[in-house]
């Protein structure tokens, strides 16, 4: 029924979880789970800038896309978790700049903490 989607572009999970599930219905539907800014390679964070931090984040994301057949285009729902709202318009230009119209729904939320202490996590929901 589902198909577990693991991407060598991001880094491995950190707990219990999958880093997306593709489940077709009427389309396929990938349910991408909460990445931050960890390089798939070396395991290195990237948290001295927001902005890098955010381009790292949705690197992640792109690398799962594209290890599903997807894209950017497909995503139809996104969730941001922040721990400082103050970042919100530098996060909110890193990201966009990943969406070129069709925007997804989306919201963005502080948190209190993040796993890994990382400031920026986004969650992806895309249909094929």
């Amino acid at each position: 029924m589902k198909k577990v989607i693991t991407s060598s572009g991001a880094p491995a999970p950190i707990g219990p979880y999958s880093h997306a599930n593709m489940v077709p219905a009427s389309g396929n539907f990938l349910f991408v789970s909460g990445q931050v800014a960890k390089d798939a390679v070396t395991g290195a964070l990237t948290l001295d800038d927001i902005s890098k931090e955010t381009h790292k984040v949705m690197g992640n994301v792109k690398a799962i896309l594209t290890d599903a057949g997807m894209d950017f285009t497909n995503v139809v729902k996104t969730t941001i978790f922040l721990t400082d709202m103050n970042n919100f318009s530098k996060v909110n230009e890193a990201y966009g700049s990943y969406f070129t119209g069709n925007f997804p729904a989306r919201e963005t939320v502080q948190v209190s903490r993040l796993p890994l202490d990382v400031n920026v996590e986004i969650s992806v929901i895309a249909v094929k």
